[in-house]
């Protein structure tokens, strides 16, 4: 089979499969034919460790992916799904966002370096920031006519990866989105500054949506529809505060939906527990391909035969490095979640790694400098899935904090997590803001501990 995976930048489960009052009909109408994930996690909630993580199956501190790849960060390519897929007969195309490898506005060499074979990906040269939505619709257009034009032999991998809804949003509303109405989702507090920020982004999410439509619909018109699967994902939360960048669900949680040709699941909703690096062992079930070694992923293909079927008790998920190091680790099981801190020198919010936004100005001005991270937190997700009510000292949850615990440092003994033996030293290509610092792209070099890398 052939492989179309769809990808958007900080979108979380933000979208109407999920139930959010969004302009997405093409992704609602995929969902009513695909199975939608709804416990769907990715390993590490920032571009690059994120998508690092989901196309090699292995956790940000086991492939080298511990901060963004224009930041000076990367992984050894030849464990990238992409190369993996090319070993195996697959012909391999890219149109528009990589995070992989590099600055993801720049365009060949990046592409070529992860290993793809065609890099269809239109020059994005004079477009603003606020019109990159125009560069993802040019590069939907170059996925379509790829499609189209395609001949080969073999069997095909095309990714088609948008900037939407990265930021900066548009600056223009579109005029299907009330700003009045656009009510931002929990955690974002609502008033008029985040409804003007969330409107933008849901101008953004139209975009993107449109852009799936016409790729999917150039999909079923090349008559790939029953013997393509096609994968539709995010990297992670909404660049927002208290989202993305944090082991909150708000930024760990992301949409996932795909459809397999043929499965009896299409259009069903699973409640099943994955882990984006469940995707790679997945695809190799689903294709009949010798897993690698390196995967640590579970496959969950036996939920396109069953979507009720259970494949893990938990997930875990990373930070390291966004702009500034902010070390912390977390298991999540159905019900609970633990979140340890490893920095407990400073247990203050690290600024710089929220993204600049009208919601970021609001919580600034409003004494985000005052809050705190605990050190450790447990949550009970059934009773606080807003995960605001620490239970650690609680008596009546010690058993439970302690085997989760337990089990989270299991899985860092096993997969080898460096903080076991301490903090990883800088190094001189990385690109790390110090964690008082309050803007990722503050130009006062004071603000750095390394300015290694040119992004």
């Amino acid at each position: 089979m052939n492989i179309v995976y769809i990808h958007t930048h900080d979108s979380g489960r933000v979208m109407s499969p999920y139930g959010y009052r969004t302009v997405t009909p093409h992704l609602e109408k995929f969902a009513e034919d695909s199975l939608t994930f709804e416990n769907c996690y990715c390993a590490g909630p920032t571009c690059s460790p994120s998508r690092a993580a989901m196309l090699t199956g292995m956790y940000p501190h086991q492939s080298g992916m511990l901060g963004l790849t224009q930041r000076g960060f990367s992984i050894d390519y030849s464990k990238h799904l992409v190369q993996f897929l090319n070993r195996n007969g697959y012909h391999t195309a890219l149109s528009g966002i990589q995070h992989e490898s590099g600055w993801y506005l720049d365009i060949e060499g990046n592409g070529k370096r992860i290993g793809y074979q065609e890099v269809l990906t239109a020059s994005n040269a004079g477009i603003r920031d606020e019109d990159l939505i125009y560069w993802d619709k040019k590069n939907a257009r170059k996925a379509c006519e790829w499609l189209k034009d395609y001949k080969g032999e073999k069997p095909f991998f095309l990714s088609y990866g948008m900037f939407s809804t990265h930021r900066v949003f548009p600056d223009k509303i579109d005029g299907e989105i009330s700003e009045g109405m656009a009510v931002p989702p929990y955690p974002i507090h609502n008033n008029p500054d985040t409804r003007h920020d969330y409107a933008r982004y849901l101008t953004s999410l139209k975009s993107a949506d449109e852009c799936f439509g016409q790729v999917l619909n150039s999909i079923r018109e090349t008559g790939h529809m029953e013997d393509t699967v096609i994968l539709f994902t995010t990297d992670h939360g909404l660049a927002a505060p208290y989202c993305k960048c944090t082991l909150f669900d708000s930024g760990i949680g992301v949409s996932f939906i795909m459809r397999v040709p043929g499965s009896p699941a299409n259009g069903a909703v699973s409640q099943a527990l994955i882990s984006q690096v469940d995707l790679f062992p997945t695809l190799c079930d689903l294709l009949n391909l010798e897993k690698p070694e390196y995967l640590e992923g579970i496959s969950f293909a036996d939920r396109f035969l069953d979507p009720c079927r259970k494949s893990r008790d938990e997930i875990y998920a990373e930070i390291n490095f966004h702009t500034s190091y902010e070390p912390a680790r977390c298991i999540r099981t159905e019900r609970y979640k633990y979140i340890r801190y490893y920095d407990q020198d400073y247990l203050k919010i690290n600024k710089s790694n929220i993204d600049e936004s009208e919601m970021k100005d609001y919580y600034m001005s409003h004494d985000l400098e005052q809050q705190i991270k605990y050190g450790e937190g447990l949550y009970d997700l059934l009773y606080d899935p807003g995960e605001r009510n620490n239970l650690v000292g609680n008596e009546t949850y010690l058993n439970i904090l302690r085997d989760l615990k337990q089990r989270l440092d299991a899985q860092m003994n096993k997969t080898g997590d460096f903080l076991l033996k301490g903090h990883p030293e800088i190094q001189k290509n990385w690109k790390v803001n110090k964690k008082e610092c309050q803007k990722a792209s503050s130009k006062n070099p004071d603000d750095y501990i390394s300015l290694g890398a040119s992004k």
